[in-house]
C-alpha cells in the first residue's frame, strides 16, 4: 500500500530510509514552533494559540505536499517574513495583526492563482539571480538585527542610534550562550542543532533562575479560536498596501524556488520530473492560504528539508513522517512557554547568519549589481522594512542598467518592478 502511494521502488528508496529522513527533517526544523510563536506573539496575538497554529499549519502543509507532489519537502511558517509581519507591519506600520493577516491572505491567494500559470518563470527571468541572492542576504541581516536587539546585545542609543547592550545582564549573556551553542552544533553538523541549542539554553536558564521551570511539560493543545479566520482583507484593500502585498508575494516566491532548487539539486528531485516541481510549488502556495486562515504568517518550503534529503529521502513518505511527528509538538505548550526569549532570539540570529551567507555568491564586479545589492541588503535592517530594501534594489537596478545601457538587464519585468519600487517610496 505505502509502496504504491509513494512509489518507493520507482524512486530507489525504502520505507526505513524514508522514515529516517522524515525524523531527520523533523529534528532540523522543530524549532520553528516556539520561535514563530514567540515572534508573532509580540503583535498581541496569544502565544498559546500561535503554538497550535504553527504546529497545525506545518502538519497540514507538509501532509498536503506529501500526497500532492510526493516530494520530501516539509513546509512551515517562513522565517524572515514572520519577523517582517511582526516588526515591519504590526509594530512598524502600526496596523492591527488582523490586517497583517489580511495582507498574507491576499498575497497567498494571488500566489495560488499564479502557481497555475507561467508567472513564476517570468519573474525568475525578469529578476537578476544576484538580486535574488541579495534579497535573501538582506532578510538574513534584518532578522539577525532583530535577534540581537531582542537579546539585548544591541540597544537603542540617542547619540549613535544603536550601541552595545549591558554585557553584565544575565539575559544578554544567556543569548550569547545560546548563539554560540547553536553555532557549535551547526558547525559539528549535528542534526537538530537549533532544537538542541534551545533545550540546552533553556535548561541553563532554569538552573540559574533566569527562566521559570514549568510545572508540567505536557498539556492538551491550546484553542485556535482567538486567531483562526481572523484575517481582515477589507482594511488592506488600499493602494498604500500594494508594495507590502507584492513584497510578501515576491519574497515567498523567491524563498520557495530557492529552497526547492537547492534541495532538488542535491538529489535530482526535479531534473527528470518537472511535474513534481510544479506540484510542490502549488502545494506551497495553498499552504500560505491555509496558514493565513489559521492565523500565521506566510508558509513556505523549508530548507531544513535538505537534512532529510541527505539521509536518503526521495518521496512524500519522508514528508508524511515529518508531519506526523509534528503532532507531538501540540502537547508541549508548558515547555514552550518556559523557553526564555534570549534562547529564541539567539536562533533568530543564527538563521540570519545562514541566510546572509548568500552574499558570497553575488557578482560584485558588476557595478549595477554592486550598488543595487548594497541598497537591497542594508536598507532592510536600517529602515526596518523588507519592502524598502526590495524597492530600492529594483529601482536602482533598473535606473543603473539604463545608464549602463545594458539591454540584457532591461525588460518588461524589471521595468514593472522598478515602477512598483518607485510607487512604494512615493506612498511610504
Amino acid at each position: 500500500m505505502i509502496e504504491k502511494i509513494f512509489k518507493l521502488q520507482e524512486n530507489n528508496t525504502t520505507i526505513n530510509t524514508e522514515i529516517r529522513s522524515g525524523l531527520t527533517t523533523f529534528l532540523a526544523m522543530v524549532y520553528i514552533v516556539p520561535v514563530n510563536a514567540s515572534i508573532m506573539s509580540l503583535t498581541g496575538m496569544p502565544f498559546d494559540a500561535l503554538i497550535t497554529a504553527t504546529a497545525c499549519v506545518t502538519i497540514i502543509a507538509t501532509l498536503l505536499n506529501a500526497f500532492w507532489s510526493n516530494t520530501p519537502i516539509a513546509m512551515s511558517v517562513g522565517m524572515g517574513l514572520n519577523a517582517y509581519f511582526t516588526f515591519g507591519l504590526v509594530k512598524g506600520m502600526q496596523i492591527p495583526w488582523q490586517s497583517a493577516l489580511g495582507i498574507v491572505m491576499i498575497s497567498g491567494l494571488i500566489f495560488l492563482v499564479l502557481s497555475f500559470t507561467k508567472f513564476r518563470v517570468w519573474v525568475l527571468e525578469s529578476v537578476d539571480l544576484n538580486i535574488r541572492r541579495a534579497i535573501s542576504a538582506g532578510i538574513g541581516l534584518f532578522i539577525a538585527f532583530i535577534g540581537m536587539h531582542g537579546m539585548g546585545f544591541i540597544v537603542a542609543n540617542k547619540s549613535t542610534l544603536v550601541s552595545m547592550g549591558d554585557m553584565s545582564d544575565p539575559k544578554v549573556l544567556l543569548g550569547i550562550f545560546g548563539f554560540l551553542t547553536a553555532s557549535f552544533f551547526y558547525m559539528r553538523k549535528i542534526k537538530g542543532a537549533f532544537l538542541y541549542s534551545i533545550v540546552l539554553t533553556t535548561t541553563i536558564a532554569w538552573i540559574l533562575g533566569i527562566a521559570k521551570l514549568p510545572e508540567h511539560i505536557f498539556s492538551t493543545p491550546a484553542s485556535l479560536a482567538p486567531i483562526v479566520f481572523k484575517f481582515d482583507i477589507e482594511s488592506v484593500l488600499k493602494l498604500s498596501f500594494l508594495p507590502v502585498i507584492i513584497t510578501f508575494l515576491i519574497t515567498d516566491m523567491f524563498d520557495t524556488i530557492g529552497t526547492l532548487a537547492g534541495v532538488g539539486l542535491r538529489a535530482n528531485l526535479f531534473k527528470k520530473d518537472s511535474k513534481k516541481l510544479q506540484k510542490t510549488l502549488e502545494a506551497d502556495a495553498l499552504a500560505t492560504v491555509i496558514g493565513a486562515s489559521l492565523g500565521t504568517s506566510t508558509t513556505t518550503s523549508f530548507i531544513e528539508s535538505a537534512a532529510g534529503v541527505e539521509e536518503g529521502g526521495r518521496t512524500g513518505l519522508s514528508s508524511f513522517v515529518t508531519a506526523i511527528l509534528f503532532i507531538t509538538t501540540l502537547f508541549f505548550l508548558p515547555f514552550f512557554k518556559s523557553i526564555p526569549p534570549s534562547a529564541i532570539y539567539a536562533i533568530l540570529v543564527m538563521v540570519g547568519v545562514l541566510m546572509f551567507s548568500e552574499l558570497k555568491n553575488i557578482d560584485f564586479k558588476d557595478p549595477v549589481i554592486l550598488i543595487s545589492s548594497f541598497l537591497t541588503i542594508f536598507l532592510m535592517p536600517l529602515t526596518y522594512s523588507i519592502t524598502m530594501g526590495l524597492s530600492a534594489g529594483f529601482f536602482t537596478y533598473f535606473v543603473l542598467a539604463l545608464i549602463q545601457q545594458d539591454k540584457e538587464k532591461i525588460n518588461i519585468g524589471s521595468s514593472i518592478l522598478a515602477l512598483i519600487g518607485l510607487i512604494s517610496f512615493w506612498i511610504s
